[in-house]
């Protein structure tokens, strides 16, 4: 009897500590989204982008000298609402970017979403 309440104990402890870290790792996919937007948020995935489809950091981080050190937000040079000093709004800064990579994804056959919703997805 007692060997049967052991192990579901160390089930159960083994089981919370799985829970625990899978929950304690950092979140890596971000809502990318703009104040007044008509469409839902964009979720990025970092790690996808910078890790698995081997994208240079200064693509997005094009005026960091070194985005592991200090990255700024898009917004802090591309204002939401109009162009200023040279960059684009938000908005056209990432259509831009992201669309033209995933165009050019698709172009050399790899799957990247293109239209509207299948970035800006409802709920």
């Amino acid at each position: 009897m007692k060997s049967k309440k052991g192990l579901i104990v160390l089930i159960a402890v083994t089981f919370l500590f799985a829970i625990s870290f899978v929950y304690a790792q950092p979140q890596d996919v971000y809502d990318l989204k703009l104040e007044g937007a008509k469409f839902p948020p964009v979720k990025f995935s970092h790690a996808k982008h910078s890790t698995d489809y081997k994208v240079d950091c200064k693509v997005c981080h094009h005026k960091e000298a070194d985005p592991k050190v200090k990255v700024q937000k898009c917004t802090d040079c591309h204002d939401p609402a109009e162009a200023k000093n040279g960059a684009s709004k938000a908005m056209d800064a990432y259509h831009k970017n992201c669309i033209d990579c995933h165009k050019k994804a698709v172009e050399e056959g790899k799957a990247a979403p293109t239209k509207c919703n299948e970035c800006h997805k409802k709920g």
